[in-house]
């Protein structure tokens, strides 16, 4: 079974690490950026199947790194998360063709979910569930 792409973008390096480690372990290939320029820089190199992306980063914020990223690969979903409610990001974000907007803390199986559902998938496979 090929494994799902996912690149995680979020400045909270703890946050970013645990969730890498959770999502590594349900056997998703996950790529780390603590930055957008970070994050822009791998989108370039190395595209991933989904892109899950802080809304708000200091530098680089989501909103302006999830524009660069329509520019280069117009067809990569992007999840964005927020620590601060989604309903004011849903708004800025999903009509301008972010997939989803997620409210941290996490669940995770939410996640998976969505990302299976930004990748087009139907079911999330065996291997990924606990």
């Amino acid at each position: 079974m090929q494994k799902w792409k996912v690149l995680l973008v979020d400045d909270e390096k703890e946050f970013v690490s645990a969730l890498s480690e959770r999502l590594m372990l349900r056997g998703l290939d996950v790529r780390i950026a603590f930055s957008g320029e970070e994050a822009l820089g791998s989108v370039q190199s190395d595209p991933p199947q989904v892109v899950v992306l802080d809304v708000m980063m200091p530098g680089l914020g989501g909103a302006e790194v999830f524009r660069r990223i329509r520019e280069l690969h117009p067809n990569i979903p992007v999840i964005f998360l927020t620590g601060q409610g989604c309903s004011v990001d849903r708004r800025q974000t999903v009509p301008y063709g972010a997939f989803e907007c997620l409210v941290k803390p996490l669940d995770i199986d939410d996640l998976i979910r969505t990302i299976s559902s930004a990748i087009g998938l139907c079911e999330t496979p065996a291997l990924l569930s606990e």
